[in-house]
Order: structure tokens, then C-alpha cells, then sequence
């Protein structure tokens, strides 16, 4: 699985205008399975994103949890992840999971940022979104379980 995440002060995902899931302090996480994932990457990828150390302490030192910080994660699908941009100038998505297997470990991985304590909001799996942060930092991290 592959992760992008952001440090946010804030971010919200609408669908056709409709604010479908915000938060405040915590990680805008856009998130797409590769094919051949399972919930073993989902596992591994929500555990390590749980307490990766990316949040500033009391010394201004990035190195608080999103757990440390009771801060919140924005889960948005994004299968354009997958882009494979090595041939010509459009971008396929052939390394993307299937549509059902995206969407399966999408939810599964939601679920388990859930139960490692995090609060969490989604988009919509599939849907047109418009997705809006402010991002913290700024702090942007690549996360792929293959790498």
C-alpha cells in the first residue's frame, strides 16, 4: 500500500459540494492498495503511520505521535498513487488494486487506524472529491509497504 501523508491544522473532503468528513490537528492521509496488497499491508502501514514521530513536542522537536497528540486522520482514497509515469507523458494505473480490492482495504484500513485509537473521517471511495487542508509545516511523508 502506498501513503501520503500531510500534517494538517485542518482538512475536510466534500462530495458534490457536502462536507463529508473534516478534522482538525492531525494527518490528511491519502491512501491507495497496489495490486497484491492485503490486510497484511494495511496492518502494517496504519501501525506504522500510528506512531510515527512527525508531531513537534514542547521543544519544537518532531517527535510526538499522531497517538501522543490525540490529533485525528482524514483518510482519503487516491488511486492515482499507483501512477506509473515511465512510459510517454500520461500516467497509467494498471499497479492499482482492482476497484473492489481498493475499496476493501481501503475500509479495512480505516477500521484499523480506529482501533489503534485514532479518530478518523473518510471520504467517499471512488467519488469525485474536493479535499482542502492546511497543511502544518509544511509536512508531507511518502509511505509505501513495498519499499
Amino acid at each position: 500500500m502506498r501513503a501520503l501523508l500531510q500534517r494538517v491544522h485542518t482538512a475536510s473532503v466534500s462530495v458534490e459540494g457536502k462536507t463529508i468528513g473534516a478534522i482538525g490537528p492531525g494527518l490528511l492521509i491519502l491512501i491507495c492498495a497496489m495490486q497484491g496488497d492485503t490486510e497484511a499491508e494495511a496492518d502494517q502501514l496504519a501501525a506504522k503511520i500510528a506512531k510515527l514521530r512527525i508531531f513537534k513536542d514542547d521543544a519544537g522537536k518532531m517527535n510526538l505521535s499522531l497517538k501522543d497528540t490525540a490529533g485525528a486522520a482524514l483518510i482519503v482514497s487516491q488511486f492515482t498513487l499507483a501512477a506509473d509515469t515511465t512510459r510517454g507523458n500520461r500516467p497509467g494505473f494498471s499497479p492499482a488494486a482492482s476497484p473492489e480490492d481498493g475499496r476493501r482495504l481501503y475500509e479495512y484500513f480505516s477500521k484499523v487506524m480506529q482501533d489503534h485509537g485514532i479518530p478518523v473521517a473518510t471520504g467517499e471511495f471512488g467519488a469525485d472529491m474536493d479535499v482542502s487542508l492546511t497543511n502544518a509545516g509544511p509536512v508531507t511523508i511518502w509511505l509505501d509497504t513495498k519499499a
